[in-house]
């Protein structure tokens, strides 16, 4: 069953050492497809070195294992929520890459500095709150899920526009159209992370990027017309 998502994720899940955006287990991609309403995942806890595509689990949105002799991602229940509450979303990633997480130890949202931020998110990304006991209890994987949409609806954000968010004290999340645009995604992420330390240790008071810039750079690669790349 869905043999070629599989492979897919597969490919998409051995680009995340390739990128180093984790080490040993530290991560997972998923795929949903669109004509059955399930997804794909890596299994729980298995070594990149080892994974096959035989090894990707076949999951429903409530979570049941359709077909896969493994457990699938410890965080399956937050790739679920995602999916259900985001049609658009076609693929998951989530890591423990370094400086995305540091953003997300601190508590502090990804201001655009630049247009290498402006090229992929059309804003900040944004941290999430701290869950608190009560979600932790109620199931920790579906509440971190819960807790990124609130962010988003709360905020005004659309999940297309700026698709990566980062959990307090937790990491990165990042989604796209398919599970190599949201690998994709996430390695930006981790660049854009990287590049906002460093500005800010260079500069204290750097600025955040004029609306202008910002609007320019996101537009001519995601918006009606586009001129980025090749036709």
């Amino acid at each position: 069953m869905l043999e070629e998502l599989k492979e897919e994720v597969l490919r998409a899940n051995l680009e995340l050492p390739k990128r180093e955006l984790v080490k040993y287990t530290w991560g997972n991609v998923s795929a949903f497809d669109q004509a059955t309403g399930y997804f794909v995942i890596k299994p729980s806890g298995v070594s990149y070195d080892e994974l096959k595509a035989s090894d990707m689990v076949v999951v429903d949105l409530e979570n049941h294992i359709i077909e896969g002799n493994l457990n699938p991602s410890s965080d399956t229940p937050t790739h679920a929520i995602l999916y259900k509450t985001f049609p658009e979303i076609g693929g998951i990633v989530h890591t423990h890459s370094t400086w995305a997480t540091a953003w997300a130890e601190s508590g502090v949202d990804v201001m655009p500095m630049g247009t290498t931020h402006a090229d992929t998110f059309y804003g900040s990304v944004p941290c999430t709150r701290y869950l608190t006991q009560k979600e932790i209890d109620d199931g920790y994987e579906y509440e971190t899920g819960n807790i990124i949409v609130e962010t988003f609806k709360n905020r005004g954000i659309k999940p297309m526009d700026i698709p990566a968010i980062l959990l307090h004290g937790h990491g990165p999340f990042a989604w796209g159209k398919d599970a190599q645009s949201a690998v994709y995604n996430a390695v930006v992420l981790e660049e854009i992370c990287k590049m906002g330390i460093f500005a800010r240790q260079i500069n204290n008071y750097a600025q955040e990027l004029p609306q202008r810039i910002l609007d320019k750079h996101y537009s001519r690669k995601h918006g009606n017309d586009a001129y980025y790349g090749q036709k």
